[in-house]
């Protein structure tokens, strides 16, 4: 699934795309390198491209738990269970992400 241009994909931004069972799956640009997880915390629902990236992970805007955006494990409480990762592929100018879950 197209996601954007790679030259209209800013640096330290996440975009959302909706895959067609409607999960929503949030795609961070970090340096240059695209990171796919679901856009869920696994703690209570709340959604993590509110959240802030530091490095290669990302804080849920609620809590305060952090998840590795290159795992989706999660890293510190309150949440316990990973988020679902998904592949991503720059092809032909375009961050394409993959429709199932990588892990």
């Amino acid at each position: 699934m197209d996601v954007a241009k790679v030259a209209d994909f800013a640096d330290g931004t996440v975009r959302v795309v909706a895959l067609e069972d409607g999960r929503e799956v949030a795609v961070f640009n970090v340096g240059g390198r695209f990171y796919a997880i679901e856009d869920r915390c696994s703690h209570e629902e709340e959604a993590l491209s509110w959240g802030v990236t530091e490095g290669d992970e990302v804080i849920c805007p609620r809590h305060g738990a952090r998840f590795s955006l290159v795992t989706g494990a999660a890293l510190t409480p309150p949440a316990c269970e990973p988020v679902a990762t998904f592949a991503v592929r720059v092809e032909g100018g375009i961050v394409q992400v993959g429709a199932a879950p990588a892990r």
